[in-house]
């Protein structure tokens, strides 16, 4: 049976506070393989973790990120170097890098390399990001988020030389899969919360689930083990 990698959801929110240092850490205790993160940059053009353009439903500061300056950003929103920093404490993780604004590569990716952490990283997004990522990194680990069943356009495929599909799980199925599969990309989705939904993308074959439970999920993985 292939491995199934457990990758948490911007940490593990029903634990902590999402995109937190403290929600990277209990996810990476809960089992998690990976922890999926978004990076937005600051005013001052710093990778931190967020998923919104704005600080408002996290952090009660109906700011855009893009506003804020460093010095003025609330105690509590991590630079993506302090989350690499995290991750490298339990060998054999990694952190899946998700990127919401494509404005955003160049800085991330000099954070990774400044960090010396390319194979702790892979990334995620939508096309315009994964291309930039694959310009700035050619040996990069991408998964292109893809929101609907019609085909990724052959080109595209060509261009990004994607290792994985990352679609919503609801999308997921038998025809999807095999497509995938002739396509010689992996199948990872998101964010299934309850044990039926992830023991279902299990036995369809999806090598990469992430979830907000990653708890849940660690426990289905290791019984069917």
């Amino acid at each position: 049976m292939p491995y199934v990698t457990a990758v948490a959801h911007r940490g593990h929110p029903y634990l902590e506070r999402e995109n937190t240092l403290a929600s990277v850490r209990a996810a990476l205790a809960a089992g998690a393989d990976a922890v999926e993160v978004d990076v937005r940059l600051t005013a001052d053009g710093t990778p931190v973790l967020l998923h919104d353009a704005t600080l408002e439903r996290l952090w009660g500061v109906d700011r855009p990120l893009a506003a804020v300056r460093d010095r003025d950003l609330p105690a509590g929103v991590p630079a993506l170097g302090e989350a690499l920093a995290a991750v490298a404490t339990a060998p054999g993780t990694r952190l899946l890098v998700d990127l919401p604004d494509p404005a955003a590569v160049p800085a991330a990716v000099a954070e990774v390399r400044a960090a010396g952490a390319p194979e702790c990283v892979y990334w995620c997004g939508g096309p315009a990001a994964l291309l930039a990522v694959r310009a700035a990194e050619p040996g990069a680990e991408l998964a292109l988020t893809w929101q609907r069943a019609a085909p990724v356009r052959p080109t595209l495929l060509a261009s990004l030389r994607p290792a994985w599909l990352n679609y919503r799980f609801g999308l997921l199925g038998p025809a999807l899969v095999a497509r995938a599969r002739r396509d010689g990309v992996r199948v990872s989705c998101w964010t299934p919360d309850t044990g039926r939904a992830m023991r279902r993308l299990v036995a369809l074959g999806v090598e990469s689930i992430t979830t907000n439970r990653v708890d849940v999920l660690r426990a289905v993985l290791d019984r069917r083990r």
